[in-house]
């Protein structure tokens, strides 16, 4: 039986499954930014997932919270992190994915940090002061107009993003009032419905 298959898996073994994680995970697929780094050995992801699953938090693929929700695979997390590149002046927005994990990653390394869930990403801002990075803890197939107005001229966004029925990490940039994405590297991301295009008629 191996340490990620035990029900008994100890701090010190979690640990260790943390240090493989960012050994054969991240940095073999590039993720090797200091600061990503540095978060990622220090949140321990099973304190982010349900008592039932916590001996598979580190495993390359992503681990079911329940009600459809799940916490991505570490290469996602880490991924994203990395390419949000987040500044010390930072006035950051992460749309959660249903974990609360990668706002444990982001906030020590932005100057604020507000939480929304998907629901309330949706809802028309109030007059906040403009984000200058949203993170968006999940797959979409379109950024709501709700969500890119929280964002500053020239913010920066960093998402999973949904085409063709394929995930793929991606960064964005507004300008002109629009977002404009660069899709990054396909990879599996957990969806996030809410933010599904319309469906349209069918005949």
């Amino acid at each position: 039986m191996t340490l990620l298959e035990s029900p008994q898996t100890t701090a010190d073994g979690f640990a260790a499954a943390r240090q493989a994680m960012i050994d054969s995970q991240l940095r073999t697929s590039g993720v090797t930014e200091v600061n990503t780094i540095a978060r990622m050995r220090a949140v321990p992801r099973e304190d982010f997932v349900p008592a039932a699953v916590r001996d598979f938090a580190y495993m390359d693929r992503a681990v079911p919270l329940g009600d459809g929700r799940f916490l991505a695979a570490p290469l996602v997390n880490g991924t994203m992190l990395q390419e949000a590149a987040p500044q010390p002046h930072d006035a950051a927005i992460l749309v959660d994915g249903g974990s609360g994990y990668m706002a444990e990653l982001l906030r020590p390394l932005v100057a604020s940090l507000k939480v929304l869930t998907p629901a309330e990403a949706l809802a028309a801002p109030r007059g906040q002061a403009k984000a200058d990075l949203i993170v968006i803890d999940g797959a979409i197939e379109q950024m709501p107009d709700s969500l890119a107005k929280r964002l500053a001229d020239n913010g920066r966004v960093v998402t999973g993003l949904i085409e063709n029925g394929i995930t793929s990490v991606a960064r964005g940039r507004k300008a002109g009032g629009k977002v404009v994405f660069l899709k990054l590297a396909e990879m599996g991301i957990p969806r996030l419905p809410e933010f599904a295009k319309p469906k349209g008629w069918s005949f």
